[in-house]
């Protein structure tokens, strides 16, 4: 194959070709650039893909293991077992996440239920078929897409006051995620602001091929990102005073800042939004995902679960396309007990302010509470319940 053919080097020369646009490099300078760039991929980076390829093939895979689930290499159960605590921070055990998730899966489905049949479906499978073919619920333009993040991200803005007394200082914008990272880039994602607040904190929103990408799970996301989800619990992190530098910056509690990030998702409906059914049943979808985490990493790595299980949990409960379904499972696959977090953290935020409702019951108030949350950085979350339980023990 000639190097022009090579799907390698096609990458390479559109990458730098975007790079070389947004940092405006002059055109008496790319020539140069490119050639350097073509004989790099030449002489360095297709001999080193062969390399690696006739390793993988001759030496990697025939030692593999044959089954996807941890349990099956040498203390596997044990190894999960430690997977399992370090991404939830909690002393459950993979027989009872998995126990959480089927029943998650079955409330949530329940309400998506609901939504549909006051649509006027009958069931699940045929809405889920109408999302697909109805031209309402598509973007029109980029524009359009970052207009729906703004909107809602400013309603919420507006709302914050009833659910926080201490509020981030830093600001929030949201921009279009830049041309050349487009292709792999998620639909959205946070980027903190400078703890001096001289660059401000980031929704960064893939606006391309707009007409392809569904709106009903913007408004969702948009809380999730931005407020009251990454930037607000990120941003006060950064903002706090007498604390070490790890505890204000530190974010690889999963459990925690991505518990927080769905939990947030669903103050949203507390303070009346998602007035539009479909956004809501987008909101359901975002939950439903990490609620099947729960079950299918579980499934394969504590209870034998074979891929195909796995691929066909994922099509019995959802629409996902057939490629998010397939590198979903491939991301559980190598990455064991990592997706627990999000779906944990929520539930266990959840339930301390439950506790705290129930225990101090009309001395409750929703705002303290999730100062106290947020008020010392991300945290396990067993250190996060002592916190709360000495909080609730104060208030009494």
């Amino acid at each position: 194959m000639e190097i022009y053919d090579h799907p390698t080097f096609r990458m390479a020369c559109q990458q730098f070709d975007l790079v070389a646009d947004h940092l405006q490099i002059p055109e008496s300078d790319r020539a140069r650039l490119r050639t350097e760039v073509i004989d790099a991929v030449r002489t360095a980076v297709l001999p080193a893909y062969r390399k690696f390829g006739a390793f993988v093939r001759d030496e990697y895979a025939p030692r593999g293991r044959k089954d996807v689930g941890l349990w099956s290499i040498p203390d596997g159960p044990k190894r999960y077992a430690v997977r399992v605590r370090q991404s939830t921070t909690t002393s459950l055990t993979a027989e009872e996440i998995h126990q959480i998730g089927l029943n998650e899966v079955a409330r949530i489905e329940g309400e998506m239920l609901a939504i549909a049949k006051s649509l006027g479906f009958s069931d699940l499978k045929s809405f889920r078929a109408s999302l697909n073919t109805n031209p309402d619920l598509k973007a029109k333009s980029r524009e359009q897409i970052l207009d729906l993040y703004r909107g809602y991200i400013d309603q919420m803005y507006a709302k914050l006051p009833q659910l926080f007394g201490r509020l981030p200082k830093a600001k929030l914008i949201v921009v279009a995620t830049e041309p050349f990272r487009e292709k792999e880039a998620p639909g959205a994602e946070y980027q903190a602001g400078a703890p001096d607040g001289s660059r401000p904190g980031r929704v960064e929103v893939n606006t391309s091929d707009p007409t392809s990408r569904k709106t009903i799970n913007m408004e969702s996301t948009a809380y999730h990102e931005g407020v009251p989800g990454h930037h607000m619990q990120l941003a006060i992190a950064q903002e706090l005073t007498g604390l070490p530098e790890f505890r204000r910056f530190a974010g690889n509690y999963t459990a925690y800042v991505e518990g927080w990030a769905l939990y947030s998702e669903k103050l949203g409906k507390e303070v009346g939004f998602y007035t539009n059914p479909y956004n809501d049943y987008g909101r359901l979808q975002d939950e439903m995902l990490r609620a099947i985490r729960l079950v299918v990493d579980t499934g394969m790595h504590a209870k034998h679960w074979t891929r195909e299980q796995t691929v066909q949990f994922f099509h019995d409960h959802t629409s996902e396309d057939e490629i998010e379904v397939q590198n979903e499972t491939d991301r559980y696959i190598v990455w064991p007990g990592q997706a627990l977090g999000y779906k944990v953290g929520s539930l266990e935020i959840t339930e301390l302010r439950e506790r705290a409702r129930r225990e101090l019951g009309d001395r409750f108030d929703i705002r303290a509470f999730h100062d106290e949350v947020l008020g010392a950085g991300a945290l396990p979350m067993d250190v996060l319940e002592q916190r709360i339980d000495r909080w609730i023990a104060g208030r009494k």
